[in-house]
Order: C-alpha cells, then sequence, then structure tokens
C-alpha cells in the first residue's frame, strides 16, 4: 500500500501521537504483515520490534503483556502507564483511530 500524503505539518501530528507506540512482531507472521500495512497505509512510522531477533523484546512481551503472541503493540501513556494491545484487528483499528484525531 501507499503513504497518504499529507503536508510536513500533518506527517508531523500522526508522527507525535505514535512516537511513544511499538510493535512486537516477526516478519512473516501474516496478521503481522496485516498490521504493518496498515501502518503504511497510514504513513506511521512506528518502531518494530522482532522477537525472534531479540531476546529482550520476547522477554518483556511475556513479562510486561503477559504473553508471547503478536501482534502487539505497545502503547505507553504520557503519565508512564503502559498498555498491550493484541489482536490483528484491534491494533488496526487503534491505527486508524489515531490517524483520524490526528
Amino acid at each position: 500500500p501507499k503513504s497518504p500524503k499529507r503536508t510536513m505539518e500533518e506527517q508531523q501530528k500522526i508522527d507525535v501521537k505514535t512516537q511513544n507506540l511499538s510493535l512486537y512482531q516477526l516478519p512473516s507472521c501474516p496478521f503481522c504483515v496485516k498490521v504493518r500495512r496498515a501502518m503504511k497505509r497510514e504513513g506511521m512510522q512506528i518502531e518494530l520490534r522482532n522477537i525472534n531477533q531479540n531476546n529482550d523484546y520476547r522477554e518483556e512481551l511475556i513479562r510486561e503483556g503477559g504473553k508471547r503472541t503478536v501482534p502487539c503493540l505497545r502503547i505507553e501513556a504520557p503519565d508512564g502507564k503502559v498498555q498491550w494491545l493484541y489482536e490483528s484487528n484491534d491494533v488496526v483499528a487503534h491505527l486508524q483511530q489515531l490517524a483520524k484525531t490526528a
């Protein structure tokens, strides 16, 4: 998919909204691919954390998120609270909502 055409100002708003997000994923997982395509469609730059290449990411996902399931979106609020969002449909819906409010 193609990223949307935005002004620099509009893209900066999206970047600010997504700066505290991380996607725990695997490159070949079809549900992860679905989420990455949604990110591309929305023009979002979200840190990708491959849990097979980095043991720290995998351990953090299990310890803090509660399970070793991908995709999982880590959402850090301004107050430091962290929410772990599983299920590709829920992650895509969350990203689409962020894009609408930017």
